[in-house]
């Protein structure tokens, strides 16, 4: 239900896409600003973990330096029969951790030193499965496909303001006028940026199952969600608000409607239904 709800909002964000563009410039200025927003994304994507890494001065370690998460990590991707991602520690007391790279052969996963300090082991295990379910369900993917068409988005609604400023009305009466116009200007990336949340929401969920079924941890991630909720510190993210999506726990606020921007579902939520995951795996697991 997950995958046929994510379809559906990709669809709907390259429906209006296709819409501001046409509103704008027709197919020619359709055509520019989808150039322009993939050449963006596809280097973002391709060069990702470089930058998150740098944002967050993240530093590579080996099994010599952390034994402990090395083992946790080794552990699951032999569950999950994949290669052994690089691994990074944030210089943070904030409780965070996320996967980034374009794909399991280039992936990497960094966790935060508060993570480490306030987890026990098998709550991180939890926590490393959410990681490795992002990078096993290509979720970078994902995202970057949301955020190339709601970049896009961003820039046609640019043009149509200028276009509004400039006389654009009566050239654009054919495509909708300046009630079109204004309503591409204003609407549509409100709109886009709902859809790219709601997208990164329901990879939350997904994410989160997956740990349980490669771990079978799922009380445990619960339990570290609510310490991370709880944790009195957060990361920074005062200069880089995009990528709050990348991290395990919302570290961001919002409430409302701030929430529709959110890009994590509520941790009541994810708790809730990570105990109804628990029940149903313990009801299978003893009716074969």
């Amino acid at each position: 239900m997950n995958s046929l709800k994510i379809s559906l909002m990709m669809i709907i964000l390259m429906a209006l896409f296709m819409w501001v563009g046409y509103l704008v410039g027709g197919q020619g200025g359709m055509v520019l600003a989808f150039v322009l927003a993939v050449v963006m994304n596809v280097g973002s994507y391709w060069f990702s973990d470089r930058i998150i890494l740098k944002i967050y001065r993240a530093r590579e370690v080996t099994e010599l330096d952390h034994p402990r998460l090395f083992r946790v990590v080794r552990k699951i991707v032999a569950e999950a029969m994949m290669p052994t991602p690089k691994v990074c520690i944030v210089p943070s007391k904030a409780p965070n951790a996320f996967a980034t790279g374009r794909n399991a052969e280039h992936a990497v996963i960094a966790v935060t030193e508060g993570i480490l300090e306030i987890l026990d082991e098998d709550e991180l295990e939890g926590v490393i499965g959410h990681e490795i379910a992002h990078i096993l369900n290509r979720d970078m993917l994902i995202g970057t496909i949301a955020a190339t068409f709601a970049g896009a988005i961003g820039i046609l609604a640019s043009i149509a303001r200028w276009g509004a400023i400039f006389g654009g009305y009566s050239r654009s009466n054919d495509r909708g006028g300046g009630l079109g116009l204004i309503v591409a200007a204003i609407v549509a990336p409100l709109a886009a940026m709902i859809i790219q949340m709601a997208i990164s929401r329901q990879r939350e969920y997904k994410a989160d199952a997956r740990s349980g079924q490669l771990t079978g941890k799922y009380i445990q991630l619960a339990s570290a969600l609510e310490k991370l909720h709880k944790a009195p510190v957060r990361l920074n993210l005062d200069q880089q608000p995009a990528t709050a999506h990348l991290m395990i726990a919302n570290p961001l606020s919002g409430k409302g409607l701030a929430s529709l921007f959110s890009t994590h579902p509520p941790v009541e939520k994810r708790v809730a239904k990570l105990h109804e995951l628990h029940t149903q795996s313990a009801y299978y697991a003893g009716h074969p």
